[in-house]
């Protein structure tokens, strides 16, 4: 038999303190109420019964179990230096129930109580407390491991139930416990100490879909309770009535988090483990109840469930403020106009570094000028987009800051993606030119192919000709596609002044300047890059140019970080933790101050040999969390090696502009503690989806609380009491492997397309489940009996690689 621990014994210990007069003998009292002799420990307190001192004696006295070999009930005598008497009896449940408890608390006139029925004093239950045992967490707890075993406690207001707070207040807790689980069943267990049952406990388990009404909801809690395998993490003690004393019905709670509830009494008191549950996320879960019961006492028997809100209207706002809603001032300008700026303030600086090319930024200006001038003398209006297709290197930059010269948007692709998804992007942007050097560029029918030296030399001699374009902060920057469900990319079309809004926001914070030197490792056609160029060159630093090969080759890489003294780094932890291991290896001289993880979910247990090199104080690193649609980065949380211990999920609080909240399927704000899907608003909320108009309005809503444009990202996560936001993967099929953004669902639909075949399942596997940069994605495809396998490997390669 497994010994009972500490918090076993505390909870099935119950206790009541009695107030005595000062000529009472708590000797006499108890002889014969109990079997076989009881001890009352006498002890003095130097104070008044009134006083602090004499209250955290009493509190400390009533929630200390009895010792598990010792007598089922101590006794002690508390006496205060005014003369009064406090009796304290704590007992097990399981011998002395509440019902002997009460007869000892009420001695005949002239003798001790009647106490209970005369038990060896050998004899010792089996088990120091309640047949059963919560071991596990809850999940939107939120607690703190290291505060395991203590106690915190909140109230309950039931005063507005009147006289039905027992019919409606295990429903209104059941339907709590679904909203905060995001899931129609709820589960609450019910310790009933005032039946006749003893210690057994029972389980409501109920379903709470959408359109059950209120009366449908209420009357399924008459019916029969389960007998559970393991009690739910949820529970109440209905608690026997006391006149006299002050009485616990458990020393500690039973359930992670407990609710007990006296018969006949307007509020009902909630404990829990500090361990496993936030006490600010349990005082919401209370007011959140009582929320909850007052709707349904009101009377509206017909009313579906979705029509009771968790949150009040005022506390949603607060939420939402809290957030960062509404905190976003209006941003002005454009990117090529505030390059210029930078230009002109340091035109002899370095700007571009690219093997052996180096510009400064009155030269990376002069050529992006005659760009600009090229795509004018093509007749590319202002406002027109252009495809850019060139590997990592100087031309890359000089074009897409040309494009924006020009008054249009770039539409960055990646030449190492399949000829059909570069076909699929230039027609469905409706690019009229696309600036590449790729010799197998495939042809799309109205669209002219450019390489950038014959682009600049149609700009000779004009980059200065004429009136500049006119525009501003609206007009689109750039048009990024990433990757659907539906095997169709879509295009996110973000403008201007969300790129400026980014760097308003990030570059106080990260002392971003001019002795900075960055790289652009990242594809042009993965959002990351965005922050790499602009976040340097709207900032005055250096911006390295990693070739392609470069950045497969670890080594290579590392040692060009430390050759070109690189300061601000950007990276996916799976390209970091290649890095991490070669950092081990070689033990280089970096200059790095910064290094921040974008593109894909952060295990931060990896970073443990990083600062046992590289001290916090020295190298900082920051954990971003971002999406395409909402400009590269809307959560900012700086590692320290304490995330690093505690395994943090934490993304951080919203950057300076940006809002986010957690909400339910139905789109309603969630608090801190329950998960759900994450919404971004404020300064980086794109323009729209190029051409799907019915995508755009699905994914970009109006929010009806702050009337705020804000974006449904996909993405599961919960916020923490202090404003963090924690990122919990995905509520779709999509994943992110090595920073690309890629829709399973993508790959199937293209897989179900080929001949004979009947039925596809892709999946993300690892050789190791520890190391990220494994990351692989595995298809399994059922084909026809007769089928040819060899037609299968044959299929043209339609989805972007996970490269």
């Amino acid at each position: 038999m497994t010994t009972p621990t500490t918090d076993d014994l505390a909870a099935g210990c119950h206790s009541l303190v009695l107030r005595l007069p000062g000529t009472a003998d708590p000797q006499r009292l108890l002889s014969g109420a109990v079997p076989g002799p009881v001890r009352v420990w006498q002890t003095s307190v130097p104070a008044g019964a009134d006083e602090p001192m004499a209250e955290d004696r009493r509190r400390a006295e009533s929630l200390r179990p009895v010792h598990r070999d010792g007598p089922p009930l101590r006794a002690v005598a508390l006496r205060y230096a005014d003369g009064a008497v406090d009796l304290v009896l704590v007992a097990v449940r399981a011998v002395i129930p509440p019902a002997a408890l009460r007869r000892i608390a009420r001695p005949a006139p002239d003798g001790p109580g009647d106490g209970v029925p005369h038990r060896p004093a050998a004899a010792r239950p089996a088990a120091a407390r309640p047949g059963f045992a919560h071991r596990g967490g809850l999940e939107w707890g939120l607690g703190d491991p290291g505060l395991r075993g203590a106690v915190g406690s909140a109230q309950i207001d039931l005063s507005v139930l009147g006289g039905q707070a027992e019919r409606l207040f295990l429903p209104a807790i059941a339907l709590a416990v679904s909203r905060y689980g995001g899931r129609s069943r709820a589960e609450v267990g019910v310790l009933d100490l005032d039946d006749g049952t003893g210690e057994h406990l029972r389980v409501h388990a109920v379903e709470a879909p959408a359109q059950c009404s209120v009366a449908d909801f209420i009357r399924r809690f008459g019916q029969a309770p389960l007998t559970p395998q393991e009690p739910p993490p949820v529970g109440v003690i209905l608690s026997p009535a006391f006149d006299e004393g002050r009485y616990t019905a458990c020393l500690t709670p039973p359930f992670p988090l407990t609710v007990q509830l006296d018969p006949g009494s307007s509020r009902a008191v909630c404990r829990f483990d500090l361990g496993t549950v936030d006490a600010s996320v349990a005082q919401r879960f209370c007011a959140h109840v009582a929320h909850l019961a007052g709707q349904l006492a009101d009377g509206a028997a017909d009313r579906p469930l979705s029509g009771l809100e968790l949150l009040p209207r005022a506390e949603r706002a607060a939420l939402l403020r809290a957030g960062g809603a509404g905190s976003a001032p209006p941003v002005r300008g454009r990117i090529d106009r505030a390059f210029e700026e930078v230009a002109a303030q340091q035109p002899e600086a370095v700007a571009l570094l690219a093997g052996d090319e180096q510009l400064t930024y009155r030269q990376l200006d002069d050529r992006a000028d005659a760009v600009a001038a090229g795509l004018c003398a093509l007749g590319v209006a202002p406002g027109s987009r252009v495809g850019v297709c060139l590997e990592r290197d100087a031309d890359l930059v000089v074009t897409l800051l040309g494009v924006l010269k020009a008054g249009c948007a770039y539409v960055p692709m990646d030449p190492h993606y399949p000829a059909q998804r570069l076909r699929f992007t230039a027609q469905n942007a409706g690019v009229p030119v696309i600036v590449t050097s790729a010799p197998e560029f495939p042809l799309v029918p109205g669209t002219r192919l450019l390489a950038p030296s014959a682009l600049a030399e149609l700009g000779a001699g004009r980059a200065r000709s004429g009136a500049r374009p006119s525009g501003g902060g609206d007009d689109p920057a750039y048009v990024i596609y990433t990757s659907g469900s539906t095997g169709t990319p879509k295009g996110v079309v973000v403008p201007h002044r969300n790129v400026l809004a980014l760097l308003r926001a990030t570059a106080e914070d990260f002392a971003l300047g001019r002795d900075d030197t960055w790289t652009l490792f990242h594809s042009s056609a993965f959002d990351f890059s965005v922050w790499e160029i602009w976040g340097c060159l709207l900032t005055g630093g250096r911006l390295v140019v990693v070739p392609y090969w470069t950045t497969r080759d670890t080594e290579e890489f590392y040692a060009l970080l430390a050759e070109r003294g690189v300061t601000v780094l950007n990276q996916t932890p799976s390209a970091f933790a290649q890095l991490i291991d070669n950092d081990h290896r070689v033990r280089g001289d970096l200059a790095l101050r910064l290094v921040i993880f974008g593109g894909e979910p952060l295990d931060v247990r990896m970073l443990a040999p990083w600062f046992a090199r590289h001290p916090a104080a020295d190298c900082r690193v920051v954990n971003m969390f971002g999406i395409t649609e909402t400009t590269v980065h809307v959560t900012a949380q700086t590692v320290t090696p304490q995330e690093v211990v505690a395994g943090s999920r934490s993304v951080g609080r919203p950057l300076p502009g940006w809002s986010v909240s957690v909400r339910d399927e139905r789109g309603r704000v969630l608090p801190p503690g329950p998960s759900g899907e994450i919404y971004v608003g404020g300064a980086g909320v794109a323009s729209h989806y190029l051409g799907r108009r019915e995508l755009t309005g699905q994914r970009f809503v109006l929010d009806e609380v702050t009337g705020e444009r804000i974006y449904r990202s996909g993405d599961k996560g919960r916020l923490h009491p202090d404003g963090r936001l924690d990122h919990l993967g995905r509520l779709d099929n999509q994943v992110k492997v090595r920073g690309h953004r890629i829709e399973l669902d993508e790959i199937r639909t293209v897989l179900l397309g080929a001949p004979r075949v009947t039925a596809a399942v892709v999946v993300v596997n690892r050789d190791r489940p520890d190391d990220p940069a494994g990351s692989r994605i595995d298809a399994y495809v059922v084909l026809e009996a007769a089928a040819d396998r060899a037609q299968v490997s044959r299929m043209p390669r339609r989805c972007s690689p996970a490269t």
